[in-house]
């Protein structure tokens, strides 16, 4: 098999274990009376990410060769989400305790395998005599392709409803924890000079001293808040018109879960717009197209029903891939582009802190509190629980939108457009 394939099959295995549960978890948790503490088990990843992709990859440059430390990670993080699934084999309703620190367990293993596959990309390609910058991206799509695939069978094999989706990410974990010992070696840097405070990007912090960057990463922030709340609650959302009649057996109920997909596949196409509106409007401009993305993400949801009103749904799955591409890669690359190159893996540090860690931690904790006032405050047969789902997602689009707004105001850039 050529480099390139066994690439493909890492890159699919690394996204097959996520997309196996994180868009149906809120639907499990929601039925075994578990749905108020959905933001904490979304907040963790967050958490997590502060510290443990940093840690992981010190050690991966340092000691144990990144392809091994990969499968290390995949094996203990199959063997935690395994045991979470066997706590809600074992028990008709687990208790928080029960499954929350297993599940963080895992997460808190597979967060790093990203960056630690990206790793194993470089190396490979660069031993093979090929370009990264053009042979990588063509692998890293079938990620997402994974991310898909998982997402399928979990619904169509009705594992969406409960632990058993746990147990498909664990059987991802454990062949992709063999596979990776056979991958090609990444040596390590034993001499290499490299700190836990460098690899958290705290030094690149200074640019915090910037007011352009500052305004810049404090938005990032802001935004960084909207990345979870659909993994989240989405599924829920959709699963509770299952209690009207009326919607029960639709499309957008019965399979909410490949819906829900169609956003990752926006996701896979939107990536090909980034280069054309970057250089034609610059960074301030695509940044407010992802704030009002999000916006509209949102409000679809409240707008729309799986009956007449699927159309919405659908908007608002395509629309994700704008509201997620144009935020988190154009902004790396507007990172890139504005440091210097001595803080720029750090400047990338604190970028990924403020948006996948404090953002979607604190944008998943508000979540919830959000969505216990409107939403679980009502049984799941009441109708005033749609029309607090609608409020709520009316609440998190004007979030969005006054975020967008201030964007516009308060971020000074002027763009040279590039022909």
């Amino acid at each position: 098999m050529s480099v390139k394939n066994r690439l493909i099959v890492m890159n699919f295995m690394i996204f097959a274990v996520w997309g196996a549960y994180l868009c149906s978890l809120g639907i499990y948790l929601q039925n075994i009376n578990m749905g108020s503490n959905i933001g904490y088990f979304f907040a963790v990843q967050g958490v997590v990410s502060l510290i443990m992709p940093a840690l992981i990859g010190i050690i991966a440059d340092k000691w144990v060769p990144a392809q091994k430390m990969l499968g290390i990670c995949h094996l203990l993080c199959a063997f935690f989400i395994a045991a979470a699934g066997y706590m809600g084999m074992t028990h008709s309703e687990p208790t928080f305790n029960q499954l929350f620190w297993l599940y963080s367990a895992s997460v808190a293993f597979f967060m790093p395998t990203i960056a630690l596959g990206n790793s194993v990309s470089y190396n490979a390609l660069t031993k093979a005599g090929l370009d990264t910058v053009k042979a990588f991206p063509p692998i890293r799509v079938w990620g997402t392709v994974g991310f898909i695939v998982s997402m399928w069978i979990v619904d169509l094999t009705g594992a969406k409803e409960n632990y058993m989706q746990l147990f498909i990410s664990a059987i991802w974990g454990v062949l992709l924890g063999i596979y990776s010992f056979t991958l090609p070696n990444c040596p390590v840097q034993k001499g290499k000079s490299s700190s836990l405070v460098e690899a958290l990007g705290l030094r690149a912090f200074a640019l915090f001293k910037q007011k352009k960057m500052a305004i810049f990463f404090i938005f990032s922030f802001l935004l960084g808040m909207c990345l979870q709340v659909t993994n989240g609650f989405a599924g829920t959302f959709l699963g509770d018109f299952g209690k009207i009649s009326e919607y029960a057996d639709t499309f957008a109920v019965q399979h909410n879960i490949i819906l829900s997909s169609l956003s990752q596949i926006s996701e896979t196409l939107c990536i090909l717009l980034i280069p054309f509106f970057l250089k034609r409007f610059g960074i301030k401009v695509v940044m407010m197209i992802a704030m009002l993305a999000w916006a509209l993400r949102f409000g679809f949801f409240g707008l729309g029903n799986p009956g007449g009103g699927v159309w919405l749904f659908i908007l608002s799955m395509i629309v994700y891939g704008v509201a997620f591409d144009f935020f988190n890669i154009s902004g790396s690359l507007f990172v890139d582009k504005e440091t210097d190159s001595e803080i720029r893996s750090s400047a990338q540090g604190v970028f990924m802190m403020m948006t996948n860690g404090l953002g979607a931690t604190v944008g998943s904790l508000c979540a919830q509190v959000v969505v216990d006032k409107f939403v679980n405050c009502y049984d799941a047969t009441d109708v005033m629980r749609m029309q607090g789902w609608s409020t709520a997602w009316y609440m998190f689009a004007a979030f969005a939108l006054i975020v967008a707004v201030l964007f516009a105001v308060l971020f000074k850039y002027k763009h040279t457009r590039e022909e």
